[in-house]
């Protein structure tokens, strides 16, 4: 095996390194896009392949992800390059696949840090409200309005197109924007200084900080929907008709009058390809599976810490926030208020946390209150988030440019502000932000996934996984789990990509052809991925000249990077 260059950052503790990674999980899928996925798909057929996926899927790819950190970084690695690089041994065209593979989370993070920043703005516009009543009130709306109390949803949808931009290209550019602007700049600038300071003293002292917040305004939120009771009166929306709704395997059909036609077949549901898909792509998404985050957060653990019990921990505490907490207080809350048939505007995350929601909170006793609570929630789960998505792309220029963090940080920075210039700009239907995440965060990282758990299973080996994730571990883990990987996980991520492009590629490419802003975003990643690559071979080429020197391939043997 080989060595690059001597490390000394790690994590100040493994709660540190546990926490950090549960909450580069815990963001917005989980408490707005798996609410929406379960309601469409089954509500609690859609459980089924949800759960399956989880076993199947996010934890045995998450310890091969965290075993595959862990193995690189203690060889001195930290970026994907250089850890695709030393668990092929050196070769590198796995090298050029783990530098590329970072153009996911660098592009991701571009647009994530925008609606990171509309959680920020609608916290702050409910806070003026919270205020009001003790004469601290203030108002973030050109037409002076404090907090968000309006008559109907037709109101808050309003509201959010304004706020965002969806009329006009640029529009955020006009007084009605700027509020916004200036949010979206403090966020990025916060998640910048947060990766300056390193892993310890920036991304594991917040995230120490953020996951108390985070719980505390989750319990509140929950306290506050079961202590509600049936606030309309109207049958069929209490508390537990909200959770039926959600979980109940079968619901009623009803049409447009109310009445009873039918029942849902679980059945149906179940022998539907598309919610396997959905399942699966939501546990992808939730988890930060191939993201590139959890195996560059885990080339910082110390080379004898527990990383079995650090990867089951981690997902296990996003799984908590997204099936219980979520599953608790997004659906069964909006049932409450506004019936069943609001689940028609469950369908976009956007719409539901954006407008649903707060019409919801509009409707009920402290909804100023609670809706600062949900949305300050959402703004500190994003920011866990987004930082882990930028930390991949700073130690990938570190290693490759040998730079210092802070240059590297400036680096990552203004490329990151070139595509959020993109994305703030065509805000036009959100046109944009739909390409960056369409093709960034549901369709590479399915592929980038397939590279990774093959490099995992069969070039770097089940057995060294097997091994790397045994070392340190208190209890041993099942000695049937790398092969779980290699023989069920990495054969199913492939069947499913198969079939997505069987099914729908050909009308994603005719959509791009009728579509220039995502013409124009395909181009910019084109540019993205040049650069990677260069990037890339200039550093193996570095590597396989300088600085790389054979050591013992004993874990015990390096106690210290």
């Amino acid at each position: 095996m080989v060595k690059n260059h001597n490390s000394t950052e790690h994590w100040g503790s493994q709660l540190g390194v546990i926490l950090a990674v549960a909450g580069s999980a815990v963001g917005l899928g989980n408490f707005l896009r798996f609410p929406g996925q379960a309601v469409n798909y089954g509500g609690g057929a859609f459980m089924i392949p949800y759960m399956i996926s989880l076993l199947l899927i996010a934890i045995p790819v998450s310890m091969s992800e965290w075993a595959l950190g862990r193995y690189a970084g203690r060889h001195g690695f930290h970026s994907p390059l250089g850890m695709y690089y030393a668990a092929s041994g050196g070769k590198k065209i796995w090298g050029v696949v783990g530098g590329l593979s970072v153009i996911v989370p660098f592009v991701i993070n571009m647009y994530y840090i925008f609606v990171e920043s509309w959680c920020l703005l609608y916290a702050l516009k409910y806070l003026g409200g919270v205020l009001e009543p003790i004469g601290l009130g203030f108002s973030l709306d050109p037409s002076g309005v404090i907090g968000l109390s309006y008559n109907n949803a037709a109101e808050y949808e309003n509201l959010f197109a304004n706020s965002v931009g969806l009329h006009a290209n640029g529009s955020l550019f006009n007084g009605a924007g700027i509020p916004l602007l200036c949010v979206t700049a403090f966020c990025t600038l916060l998640n910048f200084l947060l990766i300056y300071r390193g892993v310890s003293k920036g991304i594991e002292k917040f995230s120490k900080r953020a996951a108390p917040l985070i719980l505390l305004c989750a319990v509140i939120m929950i306290i506050r929907v079961v202590t509600l009771g049936n606030p309309t009166g109207e049958p069929g929306q209490s508390f537990l008709d909200g959770l039926g709704f959600m979980w109940n395997p079968t619901r009623e059909i009803v049409d447009e009058s109310g009445n009873l036609i039918g029942r849902t077949n679980v059945w149906t549901t179940l022998l539907n390809p598309e919610t396997w898909l959905a399942a699966t792509a939501q546990i992808f998404y939730t988890v930060s599976l191939c993201l590139c985050a959890i195996c560059t957060y885990a080339s910082y653990v110390r080379p004898k810490d527990d990383i079995a019990l650090s990867s089951l921990t981690s997902t296990t505490m996003n799984e908590f926030c997204e099936v219980v907490l979520a599953g608790l207080m997004v659906i069964p809350t909006a049932i409450m208020f506004l019936g069943a048939r609001a689940a028609d505007g469950f369908s976009s995350s956007f719409t539901l946390g954006f407008v649903v929601l707060p019409n919801v909170f509009g409707l009920m006793p402290l909804g100023q209150f609670c809706g600062f609570v949900f949305f300050f929630l959402l703004f500190f789960a994003s920011v866990t988030s987004s930082m882990s998505l930028v930390q991949p792309t700073v130690v990938l220029f570190q290693e490759s440019l040998q730079t210092k963090r802070g240059l590297s940080v400036i680096l990552a920075a203004g490329v990151n502000l070139i595509g959020s210039a993109i994305v703030v700009w065509f805000t036009k239907n959100l046109a944009a932000l739909d390409a960056f995440d369409f093709w960034l965060a549901n369709f590479a990282p399915f592929f980038f996934a397939i590279f990774q758990t093959g490099l995992a299973a069969y070039v770097w080996g089940s057995v060294k996984m097997r091994e790397e994730i045994a070392l340190g571990a208190k209890i041993a883990p099942p000695c049937f789990l790398a092969n779980v990987v290699k023989y069920v996980s990495f054969p199913y991520l492939l069947l499913i990509a198969i079939f997505w492009m069987f099914k729908n590629l050909g009308a994603r490419i005719e959509a791009v052809r009728a579509d220039q802003v995502a013409q124009l975003s395909l181009g910019f990643f084109a540019i993205l991925l040049v650069l990677l690559f260069v990037l890339s071979i200039m550093t193996m080429r570095r590597w396989s000249k300088t600085a790389l020197k054979p050591i013992d391939e004993d874990p015990n043997a390096v106690t210290q990077d």
